[in-house]
C-alpha cells in the first residue's frame, strides 16, 4: 500500500493523521485495481470492505422499476465510496460501485476498519468525518433533486466534478442529475 496516496485521500477530508495513526490504516489496506467498466460491488452479494480511491473515476448506481440505471454518484481520485453500514444490509450490498475507468482503491475490511476506530481516537474521528460528508451529500443531492432546475443542477455538478464531463458517458451524468440525455444535450448546447 502506498502510504501517502492514502494519505492525500484522508487530507481531503480534512484530517492530518499522525505517521502511527497512518501506519496502523495504511496496514489494514490492501492496494485492489478495477478494470474500467467491472463491477466493484453488485446488489445482494456479500460485501464487507470500506474503498478509498486513489486513482481513476468510479461511480455507485442502481436500475429503477423500468429496468433503467440511475446513478447515485460519483467518485475521483481521493475519494471515499459510502461507508459500508450505509451502502449494505446484512452484509450485502444494496447498490452497484463501477469502475468508470481503471481504478486503484485501498480496500479495508470493515470489521477491521471498526476495531480501528474503536482503539484510535484518531481514525474514529476520520471515519466520522467520512460518515458526516456522505449524509451531507445525500440531503444536499435530495434537496437539488427536489427544488432546483435542471440547469442549476448542471452547474454543481459541473462545481462538484469540474472534468468529469468530459471523460464519462453522457447518459451516467444525465441519471444522476435526474433529466433525459435528450435534456441534458440541450442544456449543455444552451450553456
Amino acid at each position: 500500500m502506498e502510504v501517502q496516496r492514502l494519505n492525500n485521500s484522508i487530507r481531503a477530508y480534512g484530517h492530518d493523521l499522525t505517521q502511527k495513526s497512518l501506519a496502523a490504516f495504511a496496514a489494514l489496506c490492501k492496494e485492489r485495481t478495477y478494470a474500467a467498466g467491472s463491477a466493484i460491488f453488485m446488489p445482494n452479494q456479500n460485501n464487507k470492505s470500506e474503498y478509498v480511491l486513489l486513482k481513476g473515476i468510479a461511480r455507485t448506481f442502481l436500475f429503477n422499476t423500468q429496468g433503467e440505471e440511475i446513478t447515485l454518484s460519483f467518485f475521483e481520485k481521493n475519494m471515499i465510496f459510502p461507508p459500508y453500514v450505509t451502502r449494505t444490509k446484512n452484509g450485502k450490498s444494496l447498490l452497484y460501485g463501477e469502475a468508470l475507468t481503471d481504478c486503484v482503491f485501498a480496500e479495508i475490511n470493515a470489521d477491521d476498519f471498526g476495531l480501528l476506530m474503536i482503539e484510535n481516537l484518531e481514525i474514529r474521528d476520520f471515519g466520522n468525518s467520512v460518515l458526516r460528508q456522505e449524509l451531507l451529500n445525500k440531503v444536499h443531492k435530495e434537496i437539488r433533486m427536489a427544488s432546483w432546475t435542471a440547469k442549476k443542477r448542471l452547474e454543481q455538478f459541473r462545481d462538484d466534478f469540474s472534468m468529469l464531463e468530459n471523460h464519462i458517458p453522457h447518459p451516467m451524468i444525465a441519471s444522476y442529475l435526474g433529466i433525459t440525455n435528450v435534456s441534458l444535450s440541450r442544456l449543455r448546447k444552451s450553456s
